[in-house]
């Protein structure tokens, strides 16, 4: 296996790439996947309503995040890495044949993230860490962020 670097950008307690999961209802996921699979639901974020908008669950040394499908967000999977750069690694993926989903930026969560289309369709988000949040800040500013998807 080649390695550029020992050095991980992802958070503490995350891999480098995280499975991301859109789906209809994040609830009966979380259910399924605590009966089938015996994960440990670590992060579930709701909205105003009381929806939960996102998900995360620890498999043994993985993390799957999980996001409610929306328009604009369908249900489908997609691979999010942890990367040094985020606007770096996005500009060269767009040098590279990628589509633009959603430009690099700043997210609530601490973290500057955009998305592409590789040439062969597959999804793909690159974030980068810019600030530790605590679980406790994420849920406040979690209550008030709209939950949209960039256009």
């Amino acid at each position: 296996m080649k390695t550029t670097s020992n050095q991980n950008p992802a958070p503490a307690g995350y891999s480098r790439v995280c499975p991301y999961l859109m789906v209809a209802d994040i609830e009966a996921l979380l259910i399924f996947l605590k009966d089938v699979l015996d994960v440990e639901i670590t992060e579930k974020l709701t909205s105003a309503d009381g929806t939960v908008r996102h998900a995360e669950v620890c498999l043994g040394d993985s993390v799957i995040m999980m996001g409610k499908e929306q328009p604009g967000y369908p249900a489908e999977s997609m691979i999010y890495v942890f990367v040094p750069d985020a606007d770096a690694t996005f500009k060269k993926a767009l040098q590279h044949g990628a589509t633009s989903i959603m430009e690099p930026g700043d997210r609530f969560y601490g973290y500057r993230e955009g998305g592409f289309r590789d040439p062969s369709g597959n999804q793909w988000w690159v974030a980068q860490v810019i600030e530790n949040v605590s679980k406790e800040e994420m849920e406040r500013r979690a209550a008030s962020y709209d939950f949209k998807p960039a256009k």
